[in-house]
């Protein structure tokens, strides 16, 4: 059988397109309608693999001749995991409680190959400590970023970088939502060169 040549990522996040994008790689989007109901007792790693699994199948009778990218994130503050705020009010109460500690991203990423029903699929992980932050700081990022639909209340991408410390981890991407080393690493392993 050939390798795809039609690449999907299966995920409405402008984030997650903006990177894919730096990749030079001609692809398409297609929204996954999956359920991301956190199961009784699920991790972290284990909820973020699950869910970039299920985006990718979820797209794949639209697509059976592509690779799929899918792709799930959480944030993680001292054993609970976090969600995306919705917010000012939620993401204000996140902050609060993470000023001066370190959140784990946890991010899972899946490529399926619709052809072969292949799946690979990795969790990545990523540590930020923030600086101590002050309820004026909180105010004016939240008021001028609105990152509320971020894990966590953080879009490292824009003003989120000046509440950090330091990072912790071996690929930046993974900070923003799509691993995009480990990415390179799976599509070449289906034949799908990235130039």
């Amino acid at each position: 059988m050939s390798v795809p040549r039609r690449l999907v990522l299966a995920s409405g996040s402008r984030y997650r397109h903006e990177l894919l994008t730096r990749l030079k790689v001609r692809f398409e989007v297609m929204v996954s309608d999956t359920d991301e109901t956190r199961h009784p007792g699920e991790d972290a790693r284990t909820l973020t693999e699950r869910l970039a699994i299920a985006k990718a199948r979820a797209v794949s009778p639209m697509a059976p001749d592509a690779l799929i990218i899918g792709s799930d994130q959480v944030a993680e503050y001292e054993g609970e995991i976090v969600g995306k705020p919705g917010g000012f009010e939620e993401a204000a109460r996140q902050l609060r409680r993470i000023s001066g500690k370190t959140a784990r991203l946890y991010t899972g990423l899946a490529l399926l190959n619709a052809q072969t029903g292949r799946v690979q699929s990795e969790v990545a992980l990523f540590e930020v400590a923030f600086r101590v932050l002050d309820e004026r700081r909180i105010a004016r990022y939240l008021e001028k970023e609105r990152p509320y639909d971020c894990a966590g209340s953080v879009k490292s991408e824009g003003l989120g970088i000046a509440l950090f410390e330091r990072f912790i981890g071996d690929d930046p991407t993974t900070l923003i939502g799509l691993p995009l080393i480990r990415l390179v690493r799976m599509l070449e392993a289906e034949g799908f060169e990235v130039p």
